[in-house]
């Protein structure tokens, strides 16, 4: 056995406590959460937030932790690999302006497991590409947790790989070229169409 194998991490309830000198304190792991992700409009946490999202969509089985260092972000149950994507036109900080939208949608190198080393040649690894705008505008109502308050774009990456003007962003106009916007309950027939779509081609 290997020491220093991959870690198998465990599902926890936020209920753990810090520990000092083998005795608890008056700290939860609930409390760091609380601490590091209530501000749901700042880019890193609406990031996961939005996979957090597209899971609760398609049933994504949430006993299976998320995985950092994935290839993709989200594994459907029908086996379809998903890439998220988010924008927003609302910061947590002052603005002089709303957000223009624009979503990275760079190739990426992809992290070999088993050779403990990057692949030498970057490319999209998701079959589906999953772009969350929080089109809310008015920073005293906005509420990322409101779902109404999001739209989505779903492209299959095989359609994303033909867009020529960038091989690194799209702009908002530009994917609305390239697919419909849709609401939440739409995006797991969505993704499967948009999926099936890719195996047509």
């Amino acid at each position: 056995m290997n020491p220093l194998d991959k870690i198998q991490v465990t599902l926890k309830s936020g209920n753990e406590k810090l520990i000092f000198e083998d005795q608890p304190l008056n700290f939860s792991l609930i409390d760091f959460w609380r601490w590091s992700a209530s501000d749901l409009l700042s880019n890193a946490t609406r990031g996961r937030f939005a996979e957090f999202i597209v899971a609760t969509a398609t049933n994504i089985d949430f006993k299976q932790i998320r995985d950092e260092w994935s290839a993709y972000d989200l594994e459907t149950p029908e086996g379809i690999k998903v890439e998220v994507k988010s924008a927003a036109y609302l910061q947590s900080w002052l603005q002089r302006k709303l957000s223009t939208i624009s979503f990275s949608t760079k190739a990426a190198f992809v992290w070999d497991y088993a050779s403990s080393k990057y692949e030498e040649e970057k490319r999209r690894s998701a079959d589906v590409y999953v772009f969350c705008l929080f089109h809310h505008t008015d920073k005293q109502t906005a509420d990322p947790l409101n779902l109404n308050q999001w739209e989505f774009y779903v492209l299959a990456t095989s359609k994303l790989n033909t867009y020529t003007r960038s091989q690194h962003s799209i702009t908002l106009n530009s994917l609305k070229q390239l697919t419909s916007c849709i609401d939440y309950v739409n995006l797991k027939e969505e993704i499967i169409e948009k999926y099936n779509f890719k195996l047509e081609i």
